[in-house]
C-alpha cells in the first residue's frame, strides 16, 4: 500500500488575492502498482462536520473537473498528462474564498498515498489614506493617520519624510500597527511631505499628506471681527426694515385719503328747502312795504295755492291765472310783487 510516494514536500502557501498559485502533486510509482491510476484533489472543509469535496479527478485517462462550481474555469492540472508523475494543480485568479486545506490523492493498486497542503489568499493593502489630527501650530501635538480600507491582517505601517532632512522629527512617536505617528511640540520645521506604507505578506500600499507647522491663529481679532461684521449686518438689516414699513405706511396713508369722504363739507341743500327760503325772503320784503300798500294784495285771488311744486324740475313749473285786478306799481315801493292767497270770512283761500 506504501508502494506510490508523494516527492513534493511544500504543505503551506500564502498567495495574494487576484494572482496564480500551483500546489505541488509530484509521485512515483513501483512495479507492484499495476492498477489504474487516479489523481484527485479535494478540499477539506474548517468545518469538520462537512464533508470533503472533489473539485478536480483525472481517472482511467479522461479528466473531470466540473464538480467544484466556484471554481469552474479557475482550476486544472499543471500537467495535461499526470499519469506522468505530474499531479499538480494550478488556480488562477484567486479569491480570498479560496483559502482552505486541499489534499492531493493517489491511487494505483494496490498503492494509495495522499498529502494535504494549507492554502491562503490574502489581500493586498488597497485605499489606502493619510490624514492629519490636531492643530498644525506651533507648540501643539500633531498626530499624522494612515489606514488601509482593505488588506489581510497583520498590516503594519510605516512613516517616512520625503522632503527636507527626509528623517522623522526627534520628538516623534510610531505605532507600526495602528499607522499613527504622533509628534509632540511641533516647530515649524516640522512641515514637510510625510510618506505612509502599509504593508502584509503579499504586497503594499502607500499614500502622502503634506504637513505646514504655522503660527497660532490671533483667535481675539478672529472673534472681533466676527461680531463686529453681525452687528454691521444686523444694523443693515433692520435700516431695510425701518424703510419697508415707512413706505407701507406712506401708501396706506395715500390709500385712504383718496377715498375718505370729508365730514366737514355740508350736504347740498334740497329745492323745498330754497323754495321755503325764497317765500320767507318775499314775506320778509314785504313786511317792510305799508299798510296803504298791501291792500291791493291782500284782495288779489289764487288761482292755485303755492305748495311742495317748488321741488320740481324748472321745466315743470305751474302756471298760475292772471288776477282780476290790475297789479300796481310796486317798484316805486322797492319791493319785488308776490301773489299771497287771501282768506274769507268763512276761512276758505280765494
Amino acid at each position: 500500500t506504501r508502494s506510490i510516494r508523494i516527492t513534493s514536500g511544500e504543505k503551506m502557501f500564502e498567495t495574494a488575492q487576484g494572482e496564480k498559485v500551483t500546489l505541488p502533486c509530484i509521485f512515483e510509482v513501483s512495479e507492484e502498482d499495476q492498477g489504474p491510476l487516479d489523481v484527485e484533489w479535494v478540499l477539506i472543509p474548517a468545518d469538520i462536520q462537512k464533508n470533503e469535496e472533489m473539485i478536480i479527478m483525472y481517472s482511467v485517462g479522461r479528466i473531470f473537473n466540473k464538480n467544484h462550481a466556484a471554481m469552474t474555469g479557475r482550476m486544472q492540472f499543471a500537467n495535461p498528462d499526470p499519469s506522468s508523475g505530474d499531479g499538480s494543480l494550478d488556480i488562477v485568479h484567486l479569491k480570498s474564498a479560496d483559502t482552505g486545506t486541499y489534499q492531493c490523492k493517489v491511487k494505483k493498486a494496490p498503492g494509495v498515498q495522499s498529502k494535504k497542503i494549507q492554502l491562503t489568499v490574502l489581500v493586498k493593502p488597497a485605499r489606502t489614506k493619510c490624514s492629519i489630527e490636531g492643530p498644525q501650530e506651533i507648540g501643539k501635538d500633531v498626530i499624522l493617520k494612515c489606514a488601509s480600507q482593505e488588506g489581510s491582517p497583520l498590516l503594519s505601517y510605516d512613516w517616512r519624510r520625503v522632503s527636507g532632512t527626509q528623517e522623522l522629527p526627534a520628538t516623534s512617536v510610531l505605532n507600526k500597527n495602528t499607522g499613527e505617528l504622533l509628534m509632540k511640540n511641533a516647530s515649524k520645521d516640522y512641515s514637510g511631505t510625510y510618506n505612509c506604507v502599509a504593508s502584509n505578506r503579499v504586497g503594499t500600499d502607500e499614500c502622502s499628506v503634506e504637513l505646514n507647522v504655522t503660527p497660532p491663529i490671533n483667535t481675539a481679532g478672529i472673534i472681533a471681527g466676527a461680531i463686529i461684521g453681525t452687528l454691521l449686518g444686523l444694523s443693515v438689516l433692520a435700516f431695510l426694515i425701518f424703510c419697508c414699513c415707512k413706505k407701507h405706511r406712506e401708501k396706506k396713508y395715500e390709500k385712504e385719503v383718496h377715498h375718505d369722504i370729508r365730514e366737514d363739507v355740508p350736504p347740498p341743500k334740497s329745492r323745498s328747502s330754497t323754495a321755503r327760503s325764497y317765500i320767507g325772503s318775499n314775506r320778509s320784503s314785504l313786511g317792510s312795504m305799508s299798510p296803504s300798500n298791501m291792500e291791493g294784495y291782500i284782495k288779489t285771488p289764487y288761482s292755485q295755492v303755492p305748495s311742495e311744486d317748488f321741488e320740481r324740475t324748472p321745466g315743470q313749473n305751474p302756471t298760475f291765472a292772471p288776477s282780476k285786478v290790475a297789479a300796481p306799481n310796486l317798484s316805486r315801493m322797492g319791493a319785488v310783487p308776490v301773489m299771497i292767497p287771501a282768506q274769507s270770512k268763512d276761512g276758505s283761500i280765494v
